[in-house]
């Protein structure tokens, strides 16, 4: 699951992730508000690697982390949270490692050496 708003960016990491032939779907969200209501609704399959950009709009990442968190322990089990930003505030690393949610903590773009890293660490 790739939630970013900058539609650019998305399709540059839709197109390292298909290129690296590591998953069967990927799901794409410009907000972050849609993304949680698609996690929310137990019918969706659960991600295994989201993907999640900070500065965004309508909910920012740190927003949709603490509703994320609040979802179903069992359900969210397999999934990754790997922060994915083109902030270089010290802090937003920081701040990161307080949410145990979240797995690694990356610049952007995404390359096939950073998938490949957070593969084989799932």
């Amino acid at each position: 699951m790739l939630i970013d708003d900058d539609e650019v960016t998305n399709f540059y990491h839709q197109f390292i992730i298909e290129e690296a032939n590591c998953c069967k779907q990927i799901q794409i969200f410009k907000d972050s508000q849609n993304a949680l209501s698609f996690l929310q609704d137990t019918k969706n399959p659960m991600p295994n690697i989201i993907f999640l950009d900070i500065n965004m709009p309508v909910m920012n990442g740190w927003e949709f982390l603490d509703k994320y968190k609040k979802l179903d322990t069992k359900r969210k089990r397999n999934a990754v949270v790997v922060m994915l930003t083109t902030s270089t505030n010290k802090n937003d690393k920081e701040k990161s490692k307080t949410y145990r949610e979240v797995a690694h903590f990356y610049s952007k773009p995404l390359t096939e050496k950073t998938l490949f890293h957070v593969m084989k660490n799932m």
